[in-house]
């Protein structure tokens, strides 16, 4: 399969398929698919094969069958939501799908069918509380986190509202043959301070997670105890350049796969912060490179040489060369996508 890379327009409701060239990271529109209600987030199985679709104005999560010559898109199903789906994550087994719901607080576990496909009831409801904004299991598939902003509706667009969040992160046990997560023990990760835990991610061979701090603009890495699921925090740094003091909030977050580098998007800012990762799991910061107005989105290439980051209130796409040694971001071109693109993701 080539690598392809899939942008969701929130506002023309439709995904945007690119092609990636593996060599230069140049991108080739491809073809649009029609993903009605507010397409908005988006995730992969693990044998690349399926793509999730979360739709925000009329909740649901959607399948896709990807085409392994061209990366096309099919429409396996649709399954209507109570809530709308906030972030999607399939385990480590591809069974299940676990889902986040910001504005319904919670989280639940969809099973997959032997076509990939969400398949309806969910496993069961869990409530959390409102603002939940990520869940996926641990490299064992044993362990999940939820984690909560600080500020609910913080649009960096606009003066910041004092609407207190949850500012915890929820941590759960997952059974990967029935698909249950329940509370583990200790159930809640306090912050210190308003930082705002919004998304995380995996080294791939040290016991550490790294969570992009919404409110904090910053990441707290995270050590992560294989016998009982519990984090403890062992640092948190800014995403910031000193002296920054205007509005900002941070997005998502992503490490490239030999876990030396690692991207957090600043909205306000407009760039994205890029650090190094040293034997022992602990950052360094590298530096920032400007991007497009908003960075919601943005994704690595499966072979960790390219950014492509997305500007939702542009709607131009922006990519960027890695350096294999430094982890430095060199500009590469900018692509006009199309209204508010929310989500991205490269395969």
């Amino acid at each position: 399969m080539p690598h392809a890379l899939y942008v969701c327009l929130q506002d023309e409701d439709k995904i945007v398929a690119f092609t990636i060239d593996g060599e230069t990271g140049q991108l080739t529109r491809q073809a649009e698919v029609p993903a009605s209600d507010g397409p908005s987030v988006l995730a992969i199985s693990p044998d690349r094969r399926t793509l999730y679709l979360g739709h925000r104005t009329r909740p649901a999560i959607s399948s896709f069958r990807i085409d392994q010559d061209t990366g096309g898109l099919t429409l396996l199903g649709t399954v209507s939501q109570e809530h709308a789906p906030t972030f999607l994550a399939p385990d480590r087994t591809g069974k299940h799908l676990l889902c986040a719901y910001y504005q319904g607080g919670g989280a639940a576990v969809h099973p997959l069918g032997a076509d990939g496909a969400v398949g309806t009831p969910s496993l069961g409801w869990l409530a959390t509380a409102t603002g939940a904004h990520a869940i996926e299991t641990d490299p064992s598939n044993r362990f999940a986190f939820v984690p909560h902003i600080a500020r609910l509706n913080d649009n960096v667009l606009e003066p910041p509202k004092e609407n207190p969040g949850p500012n915890v992160i929820m941590q759960f046990r997952f059974d990967a043959q029935t698909g249950r997560l329940t509370p583990n023990s200790p159930f809640r990760v306090e912050q210190t301070g308003r930082l705002g835990p919004r998304h995380y991610c995996f080294h791939p061979t040290h016991n550490v997670v790294y969570f992009s701090n919404e409110q904090g603009c910053s990441v707290t890495g995270y050590r992560l105890d294989p016998v009982t699921g519990a984090l403890s925090a062992a640092q948190t740094i800014s995403t910031l350049p000193d002296g920054h003091t205007a509005r900002n909030t941070c997005s998502q977050i992503h490490l490239t796969p030999s876990g030396r580098f690692l991207y957090v998007g600043n909205r306000g800012h407009n760039s994205i912060a890029g650090f190094a990762v040293d034997a022992a799991g602990r950052l360094t910061a590298i530096g920032h490179a400007s991007t497009e107005p908003v960075p919601s989105a943005f994704s690595l290439d499966p072979a960790g040489r390219f950014v492509f980051a997305a500007g939702s209130a542009s709607g131009r796409l922006a990519s960027y060369r890695i350096n294999g040694e430094t982890g430095a971001l060199t500009p590469l071109a900018t692509y006009a996508v199309g209204q508010r693109p929310q989500a991205v993701l490269a395969t």
